[in-house]
């Protein structure tokens, strides 16, 4: 799917503020409503947006402490990665998990009430976890920056639909 300056606009705008009306949305990328509308809708289709969401304060919410976990396995056989993978994919706690080069294999991203839920997160959920040969935990003093917002790719880059 060809994306042009437009629709990128369009997506920034709506991860900007998901919420804006159709009419407001319009007015920023400067279209009449029925194009706007129907270019949102075919970058839906094509999986460029995939959907909405609100963004929750995570203090607010009860889950102060964020945990970058690095994991290494074992071994790196087709069944021990996908056994991992399907582990980690039902820990609610763990909210981001990325495939690594380096000396990791995983990086998890987890959001957690306090540091005695983190232990028991660690001892009885991720240690159950069969092939991990080490987990290491760093812990979030606070956060610098977090952007909802991706920058524009570079031009000549085409979008890749999912």
């Amino acid at each position: 799917m060809a994306v042009d300056a437009v629709d990128l606009q369009i997506i920034r705008e709506l991860q900007a503020d998901g919420r804006l009306s159709n009419q407001d949305l319009a007015d920023r990328v400067r279209l009449s409503p029925s194009p706007c509308l129907r270019r949102v809708r075919r970058l839906e289709e094509a999986g460029l947006i995939r959907g909405y969401t609100a963004v929750v304060d995570q203090v607010a919410f009860g889950l102060p402490i964020t945990v970058f976990v690095r994991i290494r396995l074992e071994r790196h056989t087709k069944e021990a990665v996908a056994e991992f993978e399907q582990h980690v994919a039902v820990i609610e706690h763990i909210q981001d998990c990325y495939l690594m080069a380096g000396s990791s294999d995983y990086l998890l991203r987890v959001v957690i009430e306090d540091l005695e839920a983190y232990e028991a997160l660690v001892r009885h959920r991720i240690h159950a976890i069969p092939g991990i040969a080490s987990i290491e935990s760093s812990f979030a003093f606070g956060s610098v920056k977090r952007s909802l917002t991706y920058p524009r790719p570079a031009p000549g880059t085409a979008a890749r639909t999912v």
